[in-house]
């Protein structure tokens, strides 16, 4: 039977208009993985729009899109890479439906994709490792922004300042994750027109100083090209495809809220400015050499600007990993480890503060870190397609109180725990993924098309074939496609 989508303003029957006790700002939320009652559900889906913009105006973009340049793309090939690979938020606004349906976290929902025991694995490695590397890498390049900045108010970085500079950081990020979704919701709006408000003086200076008509001094051509538009639309896609966790800022939303505007705000809140500041990277490249891009920017920006444009790439960094940690902490309490949402919201953090003080004091360890994190493009883009692929099948109907039984026998428990069909789906689309990539290491398909990497187009399509394929008799789901 087709569904049909509610008035967006619609809430369920007893849902409050305000946050209620558990979601308020001044308050550390109560929840964590657990199901949210109709009860306390709350909010609009335009709340979404500054949740992600605020997490998108960053200093990451102005380097992919400098990036992007210095690959030997044209400016206006790569401004058509920026705004083709970050389409896929649309797919992020996808998965962000499944959390008003369930009133859960993405890190639970994922139980209907890979049964209660397999979506710890999941959760291990595609939800924690992953964020907490995320975290320590963003983390570092906040740090950097900041010793910078330190060193303009007079102080000599040296490596107690750094460390004290990089705990301060870490500790505002935590604030802000620790005190969860309604604290987020809330300063999240602030936070994006202060960051549109800087980034739009770096846009009139970029503007100023850009060569509109720039092209490399010896054009790429053929087989070279398709090989650098389609690396360079991967790099740009693993932004949106990272955030398989969309449902944990969505899923307070009252289940009657429109799919159509959770998706429409969710996509666009990320699309907008990141396609904005990611071809300011790209236009700046063509003036400055941006493989320093903090330095480089410096060279064009206003004098007394510099110091509010480095204050702008802290705040920016702080917005983006404060959602990373909040997902991190539901993350680890999904993988079965007893702990309130807060406590492991801090052990997250301290893992990333401990990997990113190492990292930045003692050796090159983020480097490794940055390159494992290339090879788990592989791994993002399967999950993300098999994700999505569950949702499309279901119609997007979840049982919110059946999802939270971890019960043997229990409607998600499958086989030993484990679904065998979204396990399957997800080697054979990592697999197609790895023969066909060339990252830190060359895939056979992609060394026989001559370097082209196809292992994003590969490993999505093959997981959700084979996801569809073997859970077209699932009774669950067919239940779940029936539900009027």
């Amino acid at each position: 039977m087709a569904s049909t989508i509610p008035d967006p303003l619609a809430r369920s029957e007893g849902a409050p208009v305000d946050p209620p006790a558990t979601d308020r700002p001044g308050r550390v939320e109560a929840h964590g993985i657990d199901h949210i009652p109709d009860t306390e559900r709350h909010g609009h889906p335009r709340e979404l729009f500054s949740v992600w913009a605020a997490a998108n105006v960053n200093y990451l973009s102005l380097v992919i899109g400098g990036a992007l340049v210095l690959m030997g793309l044209s400016l206006w090939q790569a401004v058509g890479v920026i705004v083709v690979g970050n389409l896929f938020w649309l797919l992020t606004g996808l998965l962000a439906t499944s959390g008003p349906a369930a009133g859960a976290p993405s890190e639970v929902i994922t139980r209907a994709v890979y049964g209660v025991l397999g979506n710890r694995v999941n959760n291990a490695v595609g939800g924690w490792l992953v964020s907490v590397c995320y975290f320590a890498l963003n983390l570092a390049a906040a740090a950097t922004a900041a010793f910078a900045l330190v060193e303009k108010a007079g102080l000599t970085a040296n490596t107690p300042v750094k460390v004290a500079v990089i705990v301060v950081i870490a500790a505002l990020t935590l604030v802000i994750s620790v005190y969860g979704h309604g604290l987020i919701i809330k300063l999240y709006l602030p936070i994006t027109l202060v960051l549109a408000g800087a980034f739009t003086v770096v846009a009139l200076a970029v503007l100023r100083h850009a060569d509109f008509s720039y092209a490399p001094a010896e054009p790429v051509h053929g087989t070279a090209l398709w090989a650098l538009l389609l690396a360079g639309t991967t790099m740009i896609a693993s932004g949106p495809l990272s955030y398989t966790t969309s449902a944990d800022f969505s899923r307070y939303l009252p289940r009657t809220s429109s799919k159509k505007a959770i998706i429409g705000w969710t996509a666009f809140g990320a699309f907008l400015p990141s396609v904005i500041v990611c071809s300011l990277g790209a236009f700046a490249a063509t003036a400055v050499d941006m493989t320093d891009p903090q330095t480089a920017l410096q060279e064009i920006l206003p004098g007394w600007f510099v110091p509010v444009f480095l204050l702008a790439l802290v705040i920016g960094t702080i917005a983006i990993n404060a959602l990373t940690a909040y997902s991190a902490g539901l993350a680890l309490q999904a993988v079965g480890l007893p702990v309130r949402r807060s406590v492991s919201v801090l052990f997250d953090g301290a893992v990333a503060v401990a990997l990113t003080l190492y990292g930045l004091l003692v050796s090159d360890f983020l480097d490794t870190v940055s390159n494992a994190l290339q090879v788990i493009t592989v791994l993002i883009g399967p999950m993300a397609a098999v994700y999505a692929t569950d949702v499309l099948l279901r119609r997007c109907r979840y049982d919110g109180p059946a999802l939270s039984d971890e019960t043997p026998g229990g409607p998600f428990w499958y086989t030993a725990g484990v679904n065998r069909a979204g396990a399957l789906a997800l080697v054979g689309g990592v697999t197609a993924a790895a023969l066909c990539a060339d990252t830190l290491y060359t895939g056979p398909v992609a060394a026989a098309l001559g370097g082209v990497d196809l292992s994003l187009p590969a490993g999505m399509g093959v997981s959700a074939a084979l996801y569809a394929l073997l859970m077209r008799n699932d009774r669950v789901l067919t239940a779940a496609r029936a539900t009027a």
